[in-house]
C-alpha cells in the first residue's frame, strides 16, 4: 500500500468511508505491530475527515490508556465507566454524543471538543480491547453514518489485536 490515500474531494461522507475502508484494510493487513496499525488508522481518519481529535485508548487492567492518536494532547488514563470512553467500554456499545456538555460525567480533555463518538474495539469473545475515540470542535458533524462505518472499522482493527 502506498503512503497516500485516494479519496474524492467531492465525495459524500458515505462514499469517503466506502473508499477509505479497503485502503485501511490494505494498509494494516500485512503489518503485525499494533502501534503501527493504530497510528495509521488514526492518521487516515484524521486526514480524510479533518476531525479535531481521533485516536485509540487501550484497555490496561481497570483503565483505558492513551494509544496512537492525531490531534492535540489528550487525557492519558480514563477509568472504567467514566466519561464517554469509559462508558462505551463498560457498556461495550458505541456512543454518539452530539453535545458533550449534555453527557453526564463527560471528561473534558479539551474545551474545544463539543461532540464525540466512541466505538469499542471488541474481540470475537465479546471482550473490549480498546476504544476508538473521535472528537469534533463542531456540532452536527458526527452522526449515525459515522457510527455505522466506524463500527465496521473497529471490527477490522479488532482482528489486529
Amino acid at each position: 500500500m502506498s503512503e497516500s490515500l485516494i479519496i474524492g474531494t467531492n465525495a459524500s461522507k458515505q462514499e469517503k468511508y466506502e473508499t477509505l475502508h479497503p485502503q485501511i484494510e490494505a494498509l494494516i493487513s500485512y503489518e503485525q505491530n499494533l502501534t503501527a496499525n493504530l497510528a495509521n488508522v488514526s492518521a487516515a481518519l484524521h486526514e480524510v475527515f479533518g476531525w479535531w481529535w481521533v485516536g485509540f485508548y487501550i484497555v490496561e487492567s481497570d483503565e483505558l490508556v492513551l494509544g496512537p492518536f492525531q490531534g492535540p494532547i489528550a487525557c492519558t488514563r480514563i477509568r472504567f465507566g467514566r466519561g464517554v470512553c469509559g462508558t462505551a467500554w463498560k457498556e461495550a456499545k458505541s456512543k454518539l454524543v452530539p453535545d458533550v456538555e449534555r453527557f453526564p460525567g463527560h471528561i473534558a480533555c479539551s474545551s474545544a471538543s463539543v461532540s464525540e463518538i466512541v466505538v469499542p474495539i471488541i474481540d470475537k469473545n465479546g471482550k473490549v480491547l480498546a476504544v476508538l475515540d473521535v472528537d469534533s470542535e463542531r456540532f452536527d458533524v458526527l452522526d449515525e453514518t459515522d457510527v455505522h462505518y466506524l463500527e465496521k472499522l473497529a471490527a477490522m482493527v479488532a482482528e489486529k489485536f
